[in-house]
């Protein structure tokens, strides 16, 4: 007899990064593996990571996250020195790796961590391509969020 899969479990969330909506618009999600070590694995499984301070760059043809923070365990791994924020490699496909060099070397675009999550027992990252908002942008985004609100809560008091 099969043991039955925790459906739960088959597309957990790690770390999100809220301000990445609000700072950029989003075009484009590409889901990305990670090179990590093994205390990262750990770490992660014990949600001890945030990306909000990382970001993602290109140099020579591979895919870098800069400035994600993962916090190493205490019973970690003694022989080897855990470095928080050190640059991880992300693991893209040629054909999608060819189309983030362009449209950010050529279009302006911007690469934004999104989400670190598990998919099948795999790390994986959510990387939006993204332009940036401008100061006036945000507001009008603040000003629609809250309508919505406003209009929930009638709709909620009328029925």
């Amino acid at each position: 007899m099969k043991p039955k899969k925790d459906v739960g479990a088959e597309n957990r969330q790690i770390a999100l990064n809220r301000r990445a909506r609000h700072d950029y618009f989003i075009e484009d999600t590409y889901e990305a593996g990670l090179a990590l070590q093994g205390w990262e694995v750990k770490s992660l499984r014990a949600g001890r990571a945030q990306i909000a301070e990382g970001y993602v760059i290109i140099r020579h043809g591979e895919a870098f996250l800069i400035g994600a923070h993962i916090t190493p365990l205490p019973q970690a791994c003694t022989h080897e020195v855990a470095e928080a924020t050190r640059t991880r490699k992300l693991l893209l496909h040629g054909k999608e790796l060819a189309t983030l060099i362009g449209k950010v070397e050529r279009a302006g675009y911007t690469l934004v961590p999104l989400d670190l999550h598990w998919t099948r027992g795999r790390a994986k990252l959510a990387v939006g391509l993204a332009k940036g908002k401008k100061q006036h942008d945000k507001r009008a985004s603040l000003k629609e969020k809250d309508w919505q609100r406003q209009k929930e809560r009638v709709m909620r008091h009328a029925s």
